[in-house]
């Protein structure tokens, strides 16, 4: 396997549980792990770029990354392999560098250009069948920090755990 230099993630079904809600003013809540944020940062201490790609153009997506110092943001994507192979030309990668997180039909364009392939637990069935590995947790709910962790401790991506 070509060692992963950098993680590109979903966010809806991910990085959260999937859901949403709107409250009284119409703002739209979105939840977000701490699992995972201390995931991404122990991923980036490591020395992996991380990205947001993203089919929603929520304006949470981009409060997350900046709160996680992620500068390669990409919403509102429709087709997600473009913008994976986009984000690699910028890092100066190959696809085969990167990891992509995704739970759905929708990225299973990026998975197939991806290096690898990684899915929450709880992602739709067509998805686990074509990852390279299904965490344990559900989406939202720690399953960022388990694959970065995987990705990490494996030696497939940045420095081991510990180093």
């Amino acid at each position: 396997m070509t060692p992963i230099k950098a993680v590109a993630l979903d966010v809806d079904g991910v990085l959260t549980d999937g859901s949403f809600a709107w409250g009284p003013g119409g703002e739209e809540f979105k939840r977000f792990s701490f699992r995972d944020v201390m995931g991404i940062s122990l991923a980036k201490k490591a020395g992996l770029v991380i990205a947001l790609i993203s089919g929603e153009a929520s304006p949470l997506v981009d409060r997350f990354a900046q709160k996680m110092g992620i500068a390669d943001v990409y919403k509102g994507c429709k087709d997600k392999a473009a913008a994976l192979r986009e984000f690699a030309g910028h890092c100066g990668l190959s696809v085969e560098e990167i990891c992509f997180v995704g739970d759905d039909v929708n990225d299973l364009p990026a998975f197939a250009v991806a290096g690898f392939a990684a899915a929450p637990a709880d992602a739709h069935l067509k998805v686990k069948g074509e990852a390279d590995y299904v965490a344990q947790a559900g989406g939202g709910h720690g399953a960022v920090r388990e694959i970065l962790e995987y990705l990490m401790e494996g030696g497939f991506a940045g420095k081991p755990m510990g180093s």
